[in-house]
């Protein structure tokens, strides 16, 4: 259990002691530094500890950011440090410096020993109050003043309205966490975590692909309904975590996944009902996925490549900033590029009161309306700023290309490329396989010899850091030609079951491909390189498709058994690392936020 140390003569009448007890603290009394050094030596160094000085005044919600947020070693707030085990050796090299500066410095004993802290290096993590109070004044009128400052804040409002993303679409923000915010509190009172929420809403949006996949009126009723309570439960989630700081490893994976499965599994149950009605709109169900995917890519590579960029500045950029202080410009940019919130809206309703096959047109004019949208802006951005890209950014963006062995193969033997041409040499070759896997038959030998040239131009892409103005585009292109082409020689084989086996293909590959992504952001690194290797890299998995084509042209049946049994492959060997990752002490405490998109 964490142990808090009062730190200084007790305060007659305060109740400090309750509210550091409330927050699942034991506390134990200091009235000196010797007594507190004593009582810190005394804490296991796994656990939880905090130094709170006894004349502390401020909300208790300004207690719990600071002592009890897992996903920061050290934290502190004025009169309030807590550290966990990471950050445990620096506490105590500031004890044994003499942090407690005597009568020479008059700051309470907790902010010198934070400010020594992270003088020596160590991060300390100051979070950002608004109208909180946190303060440790003299006796008198100094501390009436801020008990009254104190009064005159409602701290349960405060935790409430921030358990809401600051930032977030139009229709999640005037429709949804208006109310969800008061499930995430029903929620935090009867001990419910946010990942069990979270799998009430994985479970809520499978049923709802169920009823879609029955094919009948009620069922897509039923399907629109349950999607939509689903998306609620969402952001419970995430404002439930913020709510009660329950950040975790296991819900960061469970967070950062689970909207891709909600949402592409409910393609797949529209798919289904279509089929029972005698339509098949497996292509679109696929393609509204490809393009989903590809569109996120977007966002990560982009967001990646200017991660830490240095005189980051452009023309675009800053007409953006001109536009954000105009209210009403900021919701329609938000609102234009089909957000999570509004899709999954448009989603629900058309489901309830048309078809599937309408439902996949609407998503893919919208979804390519935004995409189209945000990628042109970004580019624009990209040519007219001058920015100097890191090492890490380079590094994160040949991560997210996911290239395997033949690529790197190809790329040691063509050489590096001269600069800006690994995304010339990423189009090039993706374009010509695209388009030569349809314009040719199904089993042409043709596409075999484009997959062939794809690798190669694939490793020569990637064969030079990629910090190319435009090279944070190579990572996305390459996604677009994967899944485009699994789509095209599906559909080319016209044959039952091979467009369902080709969208459980490209589903399992894009869930290594966000896997990736997530991990990057958690500051890990991407997937280990065993594993891009098994899995073939994507200009392996191209190469053996086209492959899989070439060989049973004349036995297209069996080209759907193929598919199947290349995706249950990837999904056993990407799904058992990244779970094997996510469930370790390793992966990063962190709750994602995500997008609006």
């Amino acid at each position: 259990m964490p142990t808090a140390i009062l730190t200084g003569q007790p305060v007659p009448g305060s109740t400090l002691a309750d509210e550091l007890k409330s927050l699942g603290f034991d506390v134990e009394p200091a009235t000196d530094p010797a007594r507190a050094t004593a009582a810190l030596a005394a804490v296991p160094a796994d656990q939880r500890v905090a130094i709170v000085d006894s004349e502390f005044v401020g909300h208790p919600h300004a207690l719990r950011l600071a002592l009890t947020d897992p996903r920061f070693d050290a934290c502190a707030v004025p009169g309030a440090l807590a550290v966990q085990s990471g950050a445990r050796a620096a506490l105590a090299r500031a004890v044994a410096a003499g942090a407690d500066g005597g009568d020479a410095d008059p700051a309470p004993y907790a902010d010198r020993l934070a400010a020594s802290v992270e003088a020596a290096g160590t991060p300390v993590h100051r979070p950002e109050l608004g109208s909180l109070v946190a303060a440790v004044p003299a006796a008198g009128d100094e501390r009436r003043a801020a008990e009254a400052a104190v009064a005159a804040v409602d701290d349960e409002a405060v935790r409430l309205r921030t358990a809401v993303k600051s930032r977030d679409g139009f229709f999640t923000t005037f429709f949804i966490s208006p109310y969800s915010r008061y499930i995430a509190r029903w929620c935090a009172r009867r001990g419910l975590t946010p990942n069990q929420v979270t799998t009430a809403s994985l479970i809520t949006a499978l049923i709802a692909a169920g009823c879609a996949a029955t094919g009948e009126r009620g069922g897509y009723v039923a399907a629109g309904v349950l999607l939509l309570v689903s998306f609620v439960l969402d952001c419970t989630d995430g404002q439930l975590a913020r709510y009660s700081l329950q950040y975790s490893t296991m819900g960061a994976w469970l967070d950062a996944t689970f909207d891709r499965a909600k949402e592409y599994s409910f393609y797949a149950g529209l798919a289904l009902g279509a089929a029972r009605d005698g339509d098949d709109v497996w292509a679109l169900a696929l393609g509204s996925m490809i393009l989903m995917t590809c569109r996120h890519v977007v966002d990560f590579a982009f967001n990646e490549a200017n991660h830490d960029a240095t005189a980051n500045t452009s023309p675009t950029a800053a007409l953006s900033d001109k536009l954000d202080s105009v209210g009403w410009t900021v919701w329609v940019r938000r609102m234009i590029i089909l957000p999570i919130g509004e899709r999954w809206a448009m989603i629900a309703v058309l489901t309830a009161v048309t078809t599937p096959r309408i439902v996949f047109y609407a998503l893919l004019v919208g979804c390519a309306f935004g995409a189209l949208y945000t990628t042109a802006g970004r580019v624009l951005r990209s040519l007219t700023r001058r920015a100097r890209r890191t090492d890490r950014a380079a590094r994160a963006l040949a991560d997210l290309a996911d290239s395997g062995p033949l690529a790197e193969l190809a790329g040691r033997v063509v050489g590096k490329m001269a600069p800006g041409a690994g995304i010339a040499a990423a189009v090039i070759g993706s374009v010509a396989l695209v388009w030569t896997a349809w314009a040719s038959a199904f089993g042409a030998r043709q596409v075999l010899v484009a997959a062939v040239f794809y690798a190669v131009l694939a490793g020569a892409a990637v064969a030079r850091p990629l910090k190319g103005a435009l090279d944070w585009l190579v990572p996305p292109v390459f996604r677009a030609a994967e899944y485009t082409t699994v789509l095209i020689l599906a559909a080319k084989s016209d044959v039952p079951g091979a467009l369902p086996a080709a969208f459980g293909l490209v589903a399992a590959v894009a869930y290594h491909h966000y896997d990736t992504v997530y991990r990057i952001r958690g500051g890990t690194g991407a997937p280990p390189h065993w594993l891009v290797r098994t899995t073939g890299g994507h200009e392996g998995r191209v190469l053996l498709t086209t492959a899989l084509a070439t060989v049973l042209a004349e036995r297209a049946s069996d080209f759907p058994v193929a598919l199947t049994a290349l995706a249950v492959f990837v999904a056993l060997v990407v799904l058992v690392e990244s779970i094997r990752f996510w469930v370790s002490s390793g992966a990063p405490a962190v709750h994602d936020e995500g997008e609006p998109a």
